[in-house]
């Protein structure tokens, strides 16, 4: 017996999650897929927190899109009525010429956003407990923060349920075809067709749409919770920011204030490519050396006993920019992900956006930057 909706969607994790809230909040009928039951560790999108910011330091065309996101954050927030959102402020720190510094001062400058920029010495008076290079600068913003990752899954999972969607977990996808007539998706448990299908399978993208697999890598990454040793205070939420430290030229380190688990760090980038299939989901003493030299070097007050760790992994494209786009062979297939370990915070309107393309046919957004073509060598055989 085959089930039959207008939306089929592969993956449940946060661009999954919220195309099918956006999807069943215009009325069509969904049902989603998920191998296991987000939110879960086995991907993405997991951690117990996820920066927001708004100085974007990777090119200002994210800075309206991430502004629809924020909004939508706050729609799903009083649907769900639950708290999704910490606002700490955040700093992106570095030499003033680097790549962080200075992508983030020309998104503030040409969006408008609201910043300070601090010399080493004002921001370390202002931000007791971390210390800065003499020669590095603060872009400091206070509109960012901690997504709840988990919490936003459950909530997408929730407010998409209560607008009529069929959410099936623990169930994994096994092959899709499409044709002139709409697309049929084959289980471990049934059958499905629709008229459209969203792809959004995070690190098994590869997999589920081979097309790419060549020109996708998926990294592992290492995030770990510390114990201050002095002051814990000073790290919490109300008297510490979001950070993004360029400690090297193009070599980002994460700092998260403590919201009562620990203080919480990881390199951005740098891991080893792997399989999701057979990843290693163990932190290992090198992981941890790794980490805990930079919180001696920048923030040494946190740097006491490890808490908690976890392996999560990003999904690559080689210009670092997302895929939202349609199959380059089926139009009725739109793929969503490959977001490069910076896509979590923009989940809620790339759900939006997702919706566009498959109920409107077009989006509000120009998806130019984040087309499929782009990532292909030769062009599609229609």
């Amino acid at each position: 017996m085959t089930t039959t909706a207008d939306v089929l969607i592969l993956g449940l994790g946060a661009a999954g999650a919220a195309a099918a809230w956006q999807c069943a909040t215009r009325g069509a009928s969904v049902i989603g897929i998920d191998r296991w039951a987000p939110p879960h560790g086995l991907g993405s999108s997991f951690g117990r927190t996820r920066i927001i910011r708004e100085a974007y330091y990777e090119h200002p065309l994210y800075v309206p899109f991430l502004r629809r996101a924020w909004d939508l954050w706050d729609a799903l927030a009083e649907e769900a009525g639950r708290e999704l959102l910490v606002t700490t402020g955040g700093a992106m720190i570095g030499r003033p010429d680097g790549e962080l510094v200075a992508g983030a001062l020309a998104s503030a400058r040409e969006h408008g956003i609201e910043h300070e920029l601090l010399d080493a010495a004002s921001f370390e008076s202002r931000y007791r407990g971390y210390h800065l290079e003499p020669a590095w600068v603060a872009l400091v913003e206070k509109r960012a923060g901690l997504l709840l990752p988990e919490v936003c899954i459950e909530s997408f999972h929730a407010c998409a349920r209560a607008r009529g969607a069929d959410l099936r977990t623990n169930e994994r996808a096994i092959a899709w075809k499409a044709d002139r007539k709409g697309v049929v998706v084959e289980t471990d448990r049934s059958r499905y067709s629709a008229s459209r299908l969203v792809i959004a399978a995070g690190a098994w993208l590869p997999q589920l749409v081979p097309e790419l697999a060549s020109v996708l890598e998926v990294e592992r990454q290492v995030l770990m919770w510390f114990e201050p040793t002095r002051k814990p205070e000073r790290f919490d939420a109300e008297h510490s920011p979001i950070a993004l430290w360029e400690f090297e030229p193009g070599r980002i380190f994460a700092t998260f204030p403590d919201l009562g688990d620990g203080f919480k760090a990881g390199l951005h980038h740098g891991g080893p490519t792997c399989d999701p299939e057979t990843l290693d989901r163990s932190p290992i003493k090198a992981d941890e050396r790794a980490i805990r030299w930079l919180l001696a070097r920048l923030a040494p007050e946190t740097n006491g006993a490890l808490r908690d760790a976890c392996v999560c992994m990003y999904t690559n494209t080689p210009d670092h920019h997302f895929v939202i786009d349609r199959h380059p062979y089926h139009e009725q297939v739109v793929i969503a992900s490959a977001c490069s370990g910076h896509g979590f915070k923009f989940a809620s309107a790339t759900g939006e956006l997702v919706a566009e393309l498959v109920l409107d046919g077009g989006t509000r957004l120009d998806l130019t930057p984040f087309a499929v073509q782009r990532l292909l060598r030769e062009a599609p055989v229609q």
